[in-house]
């Protein structure tokens, strides 16, 4: 497939959206949502798996947070993937990954995932490039395995410009009802942003074969959250889910 460069990939919503009539639209979309997420809920055939990745403050939290607010959280789960603990380490990199797929019914939603293990463990050198190249091929096998099992897998990367991301870093550091997300070491890895860069373009070129990336401009959180919702309610209209009928005794 074609590299994409996200340097050619606006940041910021086309000119022709305007953000009164967006947002009405995306409350729209987020109670169809809710009724269908209660449709998968019923009827146990279907799981979806969302990923969200991106830079340090691109909205990961904001998504889960605003797009699902009318989901009922019988049948969802976010999963915030955080630095692995001492047992995780001595498994494989999809271990503790796997232990938190959706079961039939369920909608799951990574905050970060198994792609921290092919973006911050090569950015920092942690591991070889010849362990990194392998990972792209295991990513992509588990992810057609979750496909060929029926979960349907829907993955997001977050594109928010190096300027905004530093106007949300410095937010942390004034606004008391963000201060609790702020983490220096964020601000330091900054530094590692064109890093950060190449290693989420390989990611795009060399694990789209199961599932395809959907690069959404999220410098403007109206706009991200209704591009994000769209993808999840056509997503799930698409799988003609049914209420089961009445049970009858054998």
């Amino acid at each position: 497939m074609n590299k994409k460069k996200l340097k050619s990939i606006d940041s910021r919503a086309p000119k022709r959206f305007h953000k009164e009539a967006v947002k009405k639209e995306t409350l729209k979309l987020k109670l169809r949502l809710g009724d269908l997420q209660n449709l998968m809920y019923a009827e146990g055939k279907h799981a979806l798996l969302i990923v969200l990745q991106g830079m340090d403050a691109s909205g990961k939290d904001g998504v889960s947070k605003n797009v699902f607010e009318n989901v009922n959280p019988m049948g969802c789960r976010v999963i915030p993937f955080k630095k692995p603990s001492e047992l995780e380490m001595k498994h494989d990199f999809l271990w503790r990954i796997h232990a938190n797929v959706p079961e039939k019914g369920m909608i799951h939603i990574f905050n970060r995932s198994h792609y921290e293990d092919v973006l911050i463990q090569r950015v920092h050198n942690w591991v070889d490039e010849k362990t990194i190249e392998q990972r792209f091929v295991h990513i992509n096998n588990f992810e057609k395995l979750l496909l060929e099992t029926g979960t349907t897998v829907l993955k997001f990367y977050l594109h928010v410009s190096k300027e905004e991301q530093l106007e949300r870093l410095n937010e942390r550091l004034s606004d008391k009802t963000k201060m609790w997300k702020h983490n220096d070491a964020d601000l330091k890895e900054r530094e590692f942003w064109n890093d950060y860069i190449k290693a989420y373009e390989d990611v795009f070129e060399k694990c789209s074969s199961a599932v395809e990336w959907n690069i959404i401009p999220s410098d403007q959180n109206w706009y991200k959250e209704y591009i994000i919702a769209k993808k999840v309610v056509e997503t799930l209209e698409a799988l003609k889910m049914k209420f089961p009928g009445l049970k009858t005794a054998s």
